[in-house]
């Protein structure tokens, strides 16, 4: 009797409420069933499993839930590109939309030899932390940090630290946006890529400023300006931007740059 007390008795105690907990859980997946949308899972298939966001929901299904109920086109997922937007298309039985390929661009070359450092930064090293002590440990407030806080975002290995500053190898890039969100400084852009040529550089100091903390900095000359002959680049605010849409990358903006800050892209 007291070995049935003390080891069947339990065993069987645990093996009954086992059962009823079973039975219960199988009820329960009865009662509260909720039928999946086929079209939603052949949508969520159709894209890449990136759940960036960059679509503007928040993440794969959610996009194609948007999109099997109409409030979304097929054309959003950057990752996926053409080719998931032509899957989702049929899917929906509809046309699939023009898309137009972006890229990630980071507007700084302050590598090492064109600015310094103005401390030793000994904290967790993210570019987030440094940028918690006086504006980043660079003498150019602008500047990237080079501590790779968009390298880890990046879920396609585009993003990589040459020479002390971030790089994005266009051809590998799926224009996702991660790497703009994890930026403390908002040194990266999303550039459509077929455009030539952007300019490396985002601080808006005077040339004076600029020249004394990085000596790639765009100084605002408009030398740039005046030597495109179609009003692509534009000088504001002490710095140069370049119209994408109007620039047909003739390359007399980048040669004509004394700063040499006006880059081909993926160069």
């Amino acid at each position: 009797m007291e070995f049935v007390m003390t080891y069947i008795l339990p065993i069987l105690i645990f093996a009954v409420i086992g059962a009823v907990a079973g039975g219960i859980l199988v009820v329960c997946s009865k009662v509260f069933h909720v039928e999946s949308d086929e079209t939603v899972s052949k949508l969520t298939e159709a894209l890449p499993g990136a759940n960036c966001g960059a679509c503007g929901y928040s993440g794969c299904e959610g996009y194609a839930a948007a999109v099997a109920s109409g409030e979304a086109e097929a054309n959003l997922c950057k990752p996926g590109g053409s080719e998931a937007a032509k899957k989702m298309a049929a899917i929906m039985g509809t046309e699939a939309a023009d898309m137009v390929r972006e890229v990630a661009f980071i507007r700084c070359n302050g590598c090492s030899g064109a600015t310094e450092d103005r401390y030793i930064f000994t904290g967790t090293q993210t570019c987030v932390a440094s940028e918690r002590f006086y504006n980043g440990k660079g003498t150019c407030r602008s500047a990237c940090d080079g501590l790779g806080d968009c390298v880890a975002a990046c879920d396609f290995g585009a993003v990589s630290l040459i020479n002390g500053v971030a790089v994005v190898d266009p051809a590998k890039c799926m224009g996702c946006g991660k790497c703009v969100k994890a930026c403390p400084n908002k040194l990266i852009v999303i550039i459509p890529a077929d455009q030539k040529y952007a300019v490396q550089c985002s601080n808006i100091d005077s040339a004076k400023v600029t020249k004394a903390v990085c000596k790639n900095g765009c100084i605002g000359c408009k030398i740039c300006e005046k030597k495109c002959s179609i009003g692509a680049i534009k000088v504001e605010n002490n710095h140069a931007a370049i119209d994408g849409a109007k620039c047909n990358g003739c390359g007399d903006c980048a040669n004509a740059c004394p700063q040499k800050c006006i880059a081909l892209i993926g160069k």
